[in-house]
């Protein structure tokens, strides 16, 4: 069975295995202990965190590793933000950073009255790196920024944000879980972090670097492992196989980058060609070399996503239809583009080029059967003389407000206006890019009684 969700968590690397095995015979002890087992766990952290410093590029003694990715995000945003209080409590984020750093920037928000500056990002996903430089004041404690989008594969631009920040002397935190398997970060960011599960290591480990000069105080009760930085007994056997998984796979990335590539690119060309009314999001150069997000108009997320676990294919979603708050992806919201029938492929290492062409041969039976559920329209728009029609999707979920839309629309003329009605956050996302995708004038949305009156003018 294909899994090509790798962006989630990729497979346990065999290398990854094999450390692991190997050192839990050895890396059981304490390594605060001077006995004999202590001194061998001691020499096996030494020996992961020195090899874990070379892969980020930074010195051992800067390097804590963490229980999770998360933790490491949380950890670095408060440890950040306490050493920097009398500087200021103010925090830059971009709209799109993972939801750990978006949580922990709201938790500040909230305990201290610290304002948060999101900053806007373009149709593809990524900051402008001026408009980042002028979200930045003197105030400002820590900026944070990802490497590269988990959802949709964007490369920011880190080097540019982070001299910025430089130059003004902000401390800029990277969220690197997506990219540090395929090499290191560039640029003079201050403090970084990563989760191995996304790389190919274990779940339960992940790693902050704190650059040395950046003012940092821990949170919490004081320890006395990990540079008072992570409190508890480190997981030696899982921090060995993590660290060991991700010099694998940095020995594999060259090649795999340029082989994964081929076949994303494969995907962005043919989706559009076999599926009708799909958009293909994300920056087309400047991405991850295995991730390739699409969405496709008429089609609920889950049912779809339904549809290929039962041709045996795992992916992911940023449909509202997917998630447990009936509100779209905030990378897809924050991008405008549209959400419903979200799809993100997301190659592991090593995947068949076999796997990716029958992917491609049982998407548009999945897309056309899950139309048909739901009576999406299958005809061109046609031509009436009704000058206006208000539609009335109340309680209607996504992707129900733009099959309905698209079913009446030939009932307006050219310069006719369809005004639908809807309670559903996505069609904020979906109608305007329904009008996008169909070369009709999206003039905009207005208060309605009930929900929110989103107009549509027909154009051709």
């Amino acid at each position: 069975m294909p899994y090509f969700d790798a962006a989630s968590s990729a497979p346990l690397h065999p290398v990854a295995r094999q450390a692991l095995q190997a050192s839990l015979d050895e890396g059981w002890a304490d390594p605060a202990r001077l006995y004999r087992e202590g001194r061998r766990a001691v020499l096996l952290l030494d020996a992961a965190r020195e090899a874990a410093a070379e892969a980020v590029g930074c010195r051992p003694d800067e390097l804590v590793f963490t229980p999770s990715g998360t933790y490491a995000v949380h950890a670095g945003m408060s440890g950040a933000l306490a050493g920097r209080r009398r500087t200021g409590r103010h925090v830059v984020v971009s709209a799109v950073e993972h939801s750990s750093v978006l949580h922990a920037a709201a938790a500040h928000e909230a305990a201290t009255g610290g304002a948060v500056t999101e900053v806007p990002v373009d149709r593809y996903g990524a900051v402008s790196p001026d408009m980042y430089a002028r979200a930045l004041r003197e105030d400002t404690a820590l900026a944070c920024l990802q490497s590269a989008n988990h959802e949709v594969g964007t490369e920011q631009p880190v080097v540019a944000v982070a001299e910025a920040c430089r130059g003004i002397g902000v401390p800029l935190l990277v969220d690197a879980a997506q990219s540090l398997g395929w090499g290191p970060v560039e640029g003079a960011w201050s403090l970084l972090t990563a989760s191995a599960h996304k790389w190919g290591g274990p779940a339960g480990v992940g790693v902050l670097a704190v650059r040395k000069g950046v003012r940092f105080a821990p949170q919490g009760p004081a320890d006395e492992r990990e540079s008072g930085r992570v409190a508890g007994f480190q997981n030696i056997p899982a921090i060995v196989a993590a660290v060991a998984s991700l010099r694998a796979v940095r020995a594999e990335a060259a090649d795999e980058a340029v082989r994964l590539r081929a076949l994303v690119d494969r995907i962005r060309a043919r989706v559009p060609e076999l599926v009708p009314d799909v958009e293909v999001v994300g920056d087309p150069e400047r991405r991850l070399p295995h991730l390739v997000t699409f969405s496709c108009l008429y089609v609920d997320g889950e049912a779809l996503l339904h549809e290929l676990d039962r041709a045996d294919f795992s992916v992911s979603s940023g449909s509202s239809c997917t998630s447990s708050t009936l509100t779209p992806s905030h990378v897809l919201r924050a991008m405008g583009v549209l959400s419903e029938g979200n799809v993100r492929v997301s190659l592991p290492l090593g995947t068949p080029e076999a796997a990716v062409d029958r992917f491609l041969e049982v998407l548009p039976a999945a897309v056309s059967g899950v139309r048909e559920q739901l009576g999406a329209p299958v005809s061109a728009v046609g031509s009436a003389q009704t000058p206006a029609l208000v539609l009335d999707t109340l309680g209607l979920r996504c992707p129900i407000p733009v099959i309905e839309l698209a079913k009446v629309f030939g009932e307006v003329p050219v310069g006719g206006t369809v005004t639908v009605l809807s309670d559903d956050e996505a069609a904020r996302l979906d109608i305007p890019a329904w009008c996008e995708m169909r070369g009709q004038e999206y003039v905009g949305e207005q208060p309605a009684d009930h929900g929110v009156a989103y107009v549509v003018r027909r154009v051709s």
